[in-house]
């Protein structure tokens, strides 16, 4: 395997990492806010006496779920598009159009990330009622998205844009 060849896999590995890593954190995220649930549903009918902060971190938690899980879909390739089109063209255009699209999302991803970072900023004196953490903490989990996309998506365009230029296609992970 030529020296080339293998940074590009190792890329591959270390995204994948990144990826489980994602997954872990937003798996423990779903699994904390069931049991929160639970506690609430037990302290309201069972002691009578509802737990308030459940509501607070039960919000918390699914930005975490969701932004992750956006940034994991971006690396899978699972987003929501159109394919028809592409997918009737030539395989050397449709690489390059397949190049454009991650070059958008990281681009969006950039923009997301500017965005979220001014929230992020804004946020940190003001307190989560009932949690009393900042604000923040909601929004670093869009800030961790942006910055995600920009990885797995800019990643995606290397790894396209230098196997278009040597005339070889790059789909699914594997060179064709």
């Amino acid at each position: 395997m030529p020296h080339n060849a293998n940074v590009w896999h190792q890329l591959e590995i270390w995204l994948d990492r990144l990826k489980r890593l994602c997954v872990l954190v937003g798996s423990v995220a779903l699994v904390v806010l069931v049991a929160t649930f639970g506690w609430l549903v037990f302290g309201r009918y069972v002691l009578n006496q509802t737990p308030t902060w459940v509501e607070q971190l039960a919000l918390l938690l699914i930005c975490y779920i969701t932004f992750l899980g956006a940034a994991i879909g971006i690396h899978e390739q699972s987003h929501l598009g159109v394919t028809f089109l592409r997918d009737a063209l030539p395989a050397r255009l449709r690489q390059g159009l397949l190049l454009l699209t991650d070059l958008c999302l990281a681009l969006f991803g950039a923009v997301m990330l500017s965005a979220c970072l001014e929230l992020f900023e804004f946020g940190w004196s003001t307190r989560l009622p009932m949690l009393n953490i900042p604000e923040s903490f909601r929004t670093l989990s869009a800030v961790l998205c942006g910055g995600l996309m920009i990885v797995f998506a800019g990643a995606r365009v290397l790894m396209r844009g230098h196997f278009l230029l040597r005339g070889e296609i790059y789909q699914d992970k594997k060179v064709i």
